[in-house]
């Protein structure tokens, strides 16, 4: 563990357990639970961590630490992969985990608001009864204040959009402790600047989001999962270029290359598949549309050389597949024991999506390393997993040399460093060459909205 200089003293925790209780930690235990996310990169634990119960909790915690110039780190349910909620200069790390309740539900008017620390399937548990779910999926169990501060996505995308579509407002705790509401229940609003999306995607950098007002949808009469296995990575993303192009609705199209295939055969025992690029799609609608977007898919995949197009609406099947699809890193991981996982992602306008998977995947080759592909290719966004051996020096540079390759690639071509990962620490120099001058304008907004720089302290920008 990485030692870091601890600006908090003794009189400040004291401070901080005069509204908390003990809900402040210090304890070496707490401490480096909350040193990292999922990411690969080394934990440096906070100085203490305060878990809130409410936004006028974090309102008061946020006041101490300003008045102290101490950091704060917001923290969900620690799922994020850039490094997000690492303490590079110690502080406090501010755990949402027990603002946990659902706060409203407006079924009629298809929306809900929700505490941060409220996760997606607790939030669609307890929705079961209503005949509403909430659709984005990132794979992981995250948080939904975590979900908006990075923008998250996931398999269902395509159709349903991303955080940015579907967070109607937010309760923000600014760096100085005020608390404020943007947006609201209305579809849209023509009152003032746009500060919801502002704060989506900010990642904790310019203040701690306490509540999330957020869409819900109906839940489809029907669902189908179909697979299709294809000779060619090329073949598989040119069937779902057509698919897209043809306007069928799919809820979601994700893509597994060979060797992530051969990975979730193996992890997840999928009989009668074999290791070969893979879609898997899913369709809603009703039992008519539903049959008529599976046919359509499969005629589709067979011009493209789509072998053994299967579909299935029973709901175990179904399940089962979008468990090993979620299982995926996992079964990443299994391929070489010992090893640790590096995941990222980037994204490309559609029509570059062959062109940028083929070189990345003749990059991996080049470079001798065992890398599987997948993505949530419905909408050009697609991970890697960099299998390295955490103690060989040259492995973690030449992962980061081929992580920096994919990332230029896909700015060159009109894309993206991250389609839902987010910066974090990971991904700064990319921004700057995605986003050039516009990123010292992100610097303005920052320093005007916490000019002291503690909130989430280096992670997004170089100050």
């Amino acid at each position: 563990m990485t030692a870091v200089p601890a600006p908090l003293t003794a009189p400040i925790v004291d401070e901080l357990r005069a509204v908390i209780g003990d809900r402040v930690s210090t304890a070496a235990a707490v401490r480096d639970h909350h040193a990292s996310g999922e990411d690969y990169m080394t934990p440096m634990p906070p100085d203490a961590v305060c878990f809130a119960q409410s936004t006028e909790e974090v309102s008061a915690i946020v006041k101490i630490c300003a008045a102290h110039g101490v950091p704060v780190i917001p923290y969900g349910t620690g799922t994020s992969l850039e490094g997000h909620v690492i303490a590079v200069h110690g502080g406090v790390c501010l755990d949402v985990s027990q603002m946990n309740a659902i706060v409203e539900v407006n079924a009629e008017d298809l929306d809900c608001r929700v505490q941060a620390g409220v996760t997606r399937k607790q939030l669609n548990e307890h929705l079961r009864d209503t005949g509403l779910f909430f659709p984005i999926d990132p794979g992981a169990d995250a948080s939904l204040g975590g979900m908006a501060a990075t923008r998250a996505s996931g398999t269902n995308a395509v159709r349903y959009g991303t955080m940015r579509e579907n967070v109607l407002g937010l309760t923000v705790v600014l760096a100085d402790g005020r608390i404020i509401r943007t947006g609201g229940r209305a579809r849209k609003s023509a009152a003032g600047y746009d500060l919801t999306r502002l704060f989506i995607g900010s990642e904790g950098t310019l203040g701690v989001i306490t509540e999330v007002q957020t869409r819900l949808y109906g839940i489809p009469e029907a669902m189908s999962t179909a697979v299709c296995q294809f000779p060619t990575l090329a073949d598989a993303v040119d069937t779902v270029i057509l698919t897209i192009q043809s306007g069928i609705p799919v809820a979601r199209i994700e893509l597994l290359d060979d060797v992530q295939m051969d990975a979730c055969i193996r992890y997840s025992k999928l009989d009668g598949y074999e290791a070969k690029p893979t879609l898997w799609f899913e369709f809603h609608g009703t039992e008519v549309s539903v049959s008529e977007q599976a046919e359509m898919v499969g005629a589709i995949a067979g011009d493209f050389g789509g072998g053994g197009f299967q579909w299935t609406s029973r709901t175990e099947e179904r399940n089962q597949l979008w468990q090993a699809r979620h299982d995926a890193y996992f079964a990443a991981l299994a391929l070489q024991p010992g090893k640790k996982g590096i995941a990222t992602d980037a994204c490309v306008p559609i029509s570059r999506l062959a062109e940028c998977l083929l070189d990345t995947q003749r990059d991996i080759q080049e470079a001798g390393m065992v890398a599987p592909i997948v993505g949530h290719v419905g909408d050009g966004n697609f991970h890697l997993v960099i299998l390295i051996d955490p103690d060989k020096d040259e492995e973690l540079k030449a992962a980061k040399a081929l992580i920096e390759r994919m990332n230029y690639r896909a700015i060159a071509m009109g894309g993206t460093c991250t389609g839902e990962h987010g910066i974090g620490l990971g991904k700064k120099d990319f921004l700057t060459a995605e986003h050039g001058e516009a990123v010292s304008v992100m610097r303005s907004i920052k320093h005007s909205l916490d000019p002291s720089n503690i909130m989430n302290p280096g992670k997004m920008l170089r100050m």
